[in-house]
């Protein structure tokens, strides 16, 4: 069986959160909120026809379904290496699954303050959790992410419990405000908990924020697990966390159904192993007891002079260091080396700023994996969701150099 997939415009909030509780409650069709520049122009997805659920058309043409799965209530669309987007099928059960596992958690139902863009999934969990709470979430305008309104929205929060869902950047722009605002500080301390996902927290932005009183709970997860399932290392809810040949793989009732019109990538990402279904994230790291530890993407490798250096360690150490805690580090070709790590910010960049990078990272991940430049640029690209964009920081550090 199947139901009407709808394309609804991710700025509407109010009209993607109404339209999910109906997705939802089963009394309306599945729902796709997109940036408004990806709509196309047509009566519902695009002048062509929408070709039926597992054509290939789907995902090489970019075209979306119609109809999708009984049990679908949310397409959530992810960057996909090709550029095409990859679409991800989250059934109802899988979404109030998480809802009820961030529920116990955190200690309760409680309201949010929404900062992040609904057509991610960490957005559009925001809406889920309040739904289920019964609660109204207060919504930070789209655009530039301000921390004197933030502060100023936390505030008008009246729930016993109050919650937010942030990236690092966002992070940052609040605890240095609060440093120099008390103000602004006692709003944000306010807040039971501040889930930060989408990528690895630097060890000294965490630092800060816990000396201003902030509550932190680091998440990690994926579109394909219902947003965040471990919290601070730990799986929460139902979840299973394994590690598999060195890649962290996940299991529980918040997996994905898989990708709309790509059965091939659903068979590769999700797979069956004595009747339990787990999802590969192509992330590297550990289980032990319980305990979650992600060293980075299996994909985020270099080979410099013959040896492979995981960029995402690299990052790591390089983001530990005063005044490089949003700074990222991406790949370039190398002549002599074959590729080489290049450090790119938008924070200053003193004349020994290199040799303490490289100092730091030869330390901790070996000669081959130190830095040879750091780029300063004006602002450091980043998606909708507040990640980083890599992608194009490296592309750009290429055509300058061409």
């Amino acid at each position: 069986m199947t139901r009407r997939l709808e394309v609804l415009d991710g700025s509407d909030t109010r009209g993607v959160e109404a339209a999910l509780r109906a997705a939802l409650s089963g009394d309306g069709p599945a729902i796709l909120p997109r940036e408004p520049a990806a709509i196309v122009a047509g009566p519902q997805h695009g002048r062509h026809a929408a070709p039926a659920l597992g054509d290939p058309e789907v995902a090489h043409e970019g075209l979306v379904p119609a109809e999708v799965p009984k049990a679908v209530a949310l397409v959530i669309e992810t960057s996909g290496s090709s550029g095409v987007p990859k679409r991800v099928a989250l059934s109802t059960n899988a979404l109030l699954a998480s809802a009820a596992a961030v529920e116990v958690v955190l200690g309760g139902q409680g309201q949010w303050l929404l900062a992040l863009p609904v057509h991610y999934i960490a957005g559009a969990q925001v809406l889920v959790r309040s739904i289920v709470a019964g609660t109204t979430p207060i919504t930070h305008p789209g655009g530039h992410f301000s921390a004197p309104r933030f502060a100023a929205m936390a505030d008008e929060l009246e729930a016993p419990l109050r919650f937010t869902s942030l990236v690092p950047a966002q992070l940052l722009r609040l605890v240095d405000a609060a440093e120099g605002d008390g103000g602004i500080r006692r709003s944000i301390a306010r807040f039971d908990s501040i889930l930060i996902g989408g990528q690895a927290l630097p060890a000294a932005l965490a630092e800060r924020a816990a000396e201003m009183g902030f509550s932190i709970v680091r998440t990690y997860g994926s579109t394909e697990t219902a947003g965040g399932c471990v919290y601070d290392g730990r799986p929460i809810g139902q979840t299973v966390a394994r590690e598999n040949h060195g890649e962290i793989e996940l299991s529980g009732p918040t997996l994905a159904e898989g990708y709309l019109g790509d059965d091939d990538l659903t068979a590769q990402k999700f797979h069956s192993d004595a009747g339990v279904r787990w999802y590969r994230t192509a992330d590297g790291g550990t289980v032990e007891n319980g305990l979650v530890q992600v060293t980075g993407r299996l994909d985020n490798v270099i080979i410099s002079g013959g040896i492979k250096v995981a960029l995402d360690r690299v990052e790591r150490v390089v983001q530990g260091l005063p005044g490089f805690e949003q700074a990222i580090v991406v790949g370039q070709p190398s002549d002599a080396w074959g590729q080489v790590g290049v450090v790119v910010t938008d924070g200053p960049v003193a004349d020994d700023s290199l040799e303490i990078v490289r100092t730091a990272v030869i330390d901790a991940a070996g000669r081959a994996a130190a830095p040879v430049e750091i780029r300063r640029v004006d602002r450091l690209p980043r998606l909708a969701s507040g990640k980083p964009d890599r992608l194009s920081a490296a592309r750009s550090l290429r055509a300058r150099a061409n």
